[in-house]
């Protein structure tokens, strides 16, 4: 995806209602989305708009369960093909995404108080300094929120617990009788999880016609009371995992870092 080279779009005429006759967005679409796997729609691209099949656009799919609606509001389809609300981007088709419009996202940010070896809170000028489970991807070894797509007719609630679980979690190494107490009480855990953001993502795999949106809910172990019965492991879909101290200073992917600041903000912990 770096190597494919996108058009020029200067900033002042990013969004659509202004006059752009010059542009010449890059036409691309990776070749596993061009072979149609279950979670990609059909190359709309390569029709003429005659040929477009309605694609629900800014609705629910009854048929196919997929939500085409957008966070953002009602966005505009032009000869049968959405356009990101957000302007133009240099690219069409789908990119590394597989829906034409919103593809949605569920970002689980998991938190603790960080604590020295006698169990206090640290804290940096002032402020209780908060940790979060991060994931290391493998595609570009960024430290990220170890999130995932939301699977239509899916409830967000179930992608939130279960890809933290998938990419986070590791075995439980537990009597059974522990093990049915500790699932209770991560169910439990994963019921009071607090909004912090709903909407569009800055996200590179963004195209005029396909683009990034997620559910943000930040779940916090005040006391490290639940998250201590469990070993972070990486799963298939992460390189590494850890406890990652959130703060300004720590580079993560796409706009994962403007999420993690909201949480910060939440809580009133250093950032």
């Amino acid at each position: 995806m770096c190597a494919v080279q996108r058009f020029k779009v200067p900033d002042e005429k990013v969004h659509w209602e202004i006059d752009f006759a010059d542009y010449r967005p890059t036409n691309y679409t990776a070749d596993v989305v061009l072979k149609n796997p279950p979670w990609a729609d059909i190359d709309l691209i390569a029709m003429s708009k005659d040929q477009r099949p309605p694609m629900c656009y800014n609705q629910l799919d009854t048929n196919s369960k997929v939500s085409r609606i957008s966070y953002v509001g009602t966005y505009t389809v032009k000869d049968g093909l959405p356009l990101n609300p957000k302007g133009r981007t240099g690219m069409i088709g789908r990119g590394l995404l597989g829906r034409f419009g919103p593809n949605h996202a569920a970002d689980p940010i998991v938190t603790r108080w960080k604590r020295n070896p006698q169990g206090s809170i640290m804290v940096d000028d002032g402020k209780k300094i908060l940790e979060f489970v991060a994931i290391q991807r493998m595609d570009n070894q960024q430290w990220a929120i170890p999130g995932g797509m939301v699977e239509p007719g899916q409830l967000v609630s179930h992608t939130l617990k279960s890809e933290f679980s998938e990419e986070a979690l590791g075995k439980l190494n537990k009597c059974e009788d522990e093990i049915i107490k500790i699932q209770a009480d991560l169910d439990k855990f994963f019921k009071d999880g607090i909004d912090v953001y709903k909407g569009y993502v800055d996200d590179p795999r963004n195209t005029d016609n396909s683009w990034m949106e997620t559910v943000a809910v930040n779940y916090h172990d005040e006391n490290n009371t639940i998250l201590q019965h469990f070993k972070l492991e990486a799963g298939d879909d992460a390189q590494a995992v850890r406890w990652q101290r959130i703060s300004s200073r720590i580079p993560l992917f796409a706009s994962h870092q403007a999420i993690i600041k909201r949480v910060a903000q939440l809580h009133d912990a250093s950032f």
